[in-house]
């Protein structure tokens, strides 16, 4: 299984009521095998171009663990739901994963030094 980063833009009529949009991305995810290990709402932002004659957009961020046929087969779920304005799937650099996890333990080494 590899790591992958999910980002949703959903519809700003949904902000009101995630909940059944959020419930289908979940499910989606675990019916092709997948695990999310971090689910993040960043809230209502304004696009950058307007999407589907829409100015605004609700963005959802997930941290996912899929196996190899999995991103297939939601991306083309997600190009044919209704709620989602736009998608984008990838996956995560594991050196880079790592070399950042090494670079939050220098820090945490270095401020734990500062304080003695």
């Amino acid at each position: 299984m590899k790591n992958y980063e999910l980002t949703v833009l959903f519809h700003p009529d949904l902000e009101m009521n995630l909940e059944p949009a959020t419930t289908k991305v979940k499910e989606l995810i675990e019916a092709n095998g997948g695990k999310i290990t971090k689910e993040t709402n960043e809230g209502k932002k304004r696009l950058a171009y307007s999407i589907n004659k829409q100015d605004f957009a609700v963005y959802f961020f997930y941290e996912l663990e899929l196996p190899a046929a999995a991103p297939a087969k939601i991306s083309s779920v997600l190009n044919i739901t209704d709620e989602v304005l736009r998608y984008l799937l990838v996956t995560v650099d594991e050196r880079k994963a790592k070399l950042a996890a090494k670079r939050g333990e220098d820090k945490e080494e270095e401020s734990d030094k500062e304080e003695e």
